[in-house]
């Protein structure tokens, strides 16, 4: 009887290893692969990267970032250029080398099942497909939030002195990445210490207060950034967009899980509510049989925690962000989206009935890599169209004007090798290269369109101007749409592209004014 069942046993466990390996080979794939070009955060940050490192503080302080993920893309460019697919591929290598913690992460949660589960949840997210292709820092965050949660988790098994440092060295290394890191911090933290003042075991409260000095020497490693943080508080912040109430970034950060917002697809809007139906599993379910979940309310206490670290980081971001005025990118949620995937494995787990967990993952897997091929495939920047025509068209002596400069970086990237153009922007005149942030709605609002146009009409001579415009932008209201009127009144314009709001998240129109 035994040699009868064990093929079919064999041919199972041979179909697994089969399909898992597939999983991980297509979703490492997707790590690496997308057509588009280089938006403005893209192109911005290799343009930044690219400065010697002296320079680099200088520049940060009038972008608003932190230094760690430049200082690797420095480095990077240097080894391997500053080509789209080798700026983007160090994104690819963090997050691909951020799967084998979600493996372990899910061994010491919930066994070498949830760890599998947690594994191919993680390769198939189009989260991670949209960050791991973008040459922003999001990819170095989960990395280090992924590997901290193990860092923390060891450390207050055992505190050694390795295991505490390795705690320190990553807190250190999220508030280098991003600013959002402050509030995972600040939340890690406060749970810490209350397991410290609350443990009645010994050896837990001592763990638990080493833990925080750990967290807490991470913090001092930051300090020296400090007065840099308050300047860039005080003096760039986020004026490209609007603050938001906190339970519309709850919301929007479901949406963001499925990777790709704009252009909206279909798949993002399945993922979206299967997500939130595993993590309230995850949180709050508890088998009961094969067909049965009961909610227990009171949360399930291998996930309370972790939910905690992940939702209380965002609500207080949120809330911090509203009360400052600043805006709010579901992209900032890398801080919390690998404890997020562990909430969502963690609802798979709660399936006990083979079929039903496995037909449930299949969907999700499914689902992700539909996302993560739109990420693959969709152009995010219409500044490729508006490049094609001056490229094919533009004379030596031209002007490229960019309005807002936002639009300015990857469109200038899009025009290198071009001769002769002279590149500016609104509301500065200046280079198109980099956005100086500082002060910036006041330098809008005190910049007079009509004397702007009369400079670049000037600039220009008998030359044609090329005019890339991009409406709707924060703070600049229609004073885009000014300048237009206003080197309008004095040449006759030339409609060539229309900004296309639909089909790019960075959309771009171009008008052309011929000179004498």
């Amino acid at each position: 009887m035994q040699d009868r069942v064990a093929p079919g046993r064999s041919w199972t466990r041979i179909l697994t290893v089969v399909a898992v390996g597939a999983v991980l080979v297509v979703g490492l794939v997707l790590r690496f692969v997308t057509r588009s070009e280089l938006w403005l955060d893209e192109a911005l940050s290799v343009n930044v990267a690219k400065l010697p490192l002296s320079h680099l503080h200088a520049a940060l302080k009038r972008d608003g970032a932190p230094p760690l993920y430049y200082v690797l893309l420095h480095g990077w460019i240097a080894l391997f250029g500053d080509g789209n697919v080798a700026v983007r591929a160090l994104s690819g290598v963090l997050s691909a080398a951020t799967l084998p913690a979600y493996w372990l992460i899910g061994r010491r949660v919930g066994g070498r099942r949830l760890a599998w589960i947690l594994l191919l949840v993680a390769a198939s997210a189009p989260f991670a497909f949209r960050y791991a292709t973008e040459t922003r820092m999001y990819s170095l965050v989960m990395f280090l939030v992924a590997w901290g949660f193990l860092a923390v988790w060891n450390a207050l098994e055992r505190p050694t002195w390795p295991r505490l440092g390795l705690v320190t060295v990553v807190t250190a290394a999220l508030l280098y990445t991003h600013n959002w890191s402050l509030y995972l911090v600040a939340v890690v933290g406060l749970m810490i210490l209350v397991r410290a003042l609350r443990a009645t075991d010994p050896e837990v409260r001592r763990a638990s207060w080493r833990v925080f000095a750990a967290l807490a020497v991470g913090g001092v490693l930051y300090a020296p950034w400090l007065p840099t943080l308050r300047f860039q508080a005080q003096h760039t912040g986020t004026p490209w967009g609007d603050p938001i109430l906190p339970w519309s970034g709850f919301a929007i950060h479901f949406e963001a899980l499925g990777g790709v917002q704009v252009p909206v697809h279909a798949e993002a809007e399945v993922l979206r509510y299967l997500v939130v139906l595993l993590i309230a599993l995850g949180l709050f379910g508890a088998a009961v049989d094969r067909r049965h979940v009961d909610l227990d309310l009171r949360t399930q206490r291998r996930s309370r925690w972790i939910a905690l670290a992940a939702y209380a980081t965002l609500l207080l971001a949120l809330v911090a962000s509203d009360v400052a005025g600043a805006a709010f990118d579901p992209r900032y949620t890398a801080v919390m989206v690998p404890l997020v995937l562990v909430l969502i494995a963690l609802g798979l787990d709660t399936l006990v009935s083979d079929p039903v967990r496995v037909g449930v993952l299949v969907v999700l897997i499914g689902v992700g890599f539909a996302g993560g091929l739109r990420v693959a495939s969709d152009q995010r920047t219409e500044s490729v169209e508006v490049a094609q025509v001056i490229r094919a068209e533009a004379k030596p002596g031209d002007v490229v004007l960019d309005c807002p400069d936002q639009i300015g970086p990857a469109l200038s990237r899009q025009l290198r090798g071009v001769p002769g153009l002279k590149q500016v922007t609104y509301p500065r005149l200046t280079s198109p290269d980099f956005v100086n942030w500082i002060d910036y709605r006041k330098v809008i609002a005190a910049t007079d369109p009509t004397e702007f146009a009369r400079r670049v009409l000037d600039l220009a001579g008998p030359h044609t101007i090329w005019f890339a415009l991009s409406p709707g932008y924060r703070s600049f209201d229609n004073r885009c749409e000014l300048v237009a009127d206003a080197i309008g009144a004095q040449r006759l314009g030339v409609g060539r592209i229309g900004p296309d709001q639909v089909n790019y998240f960075e959309y771009v129109g171009l008008t052309q004014y011929p000179g004498s």
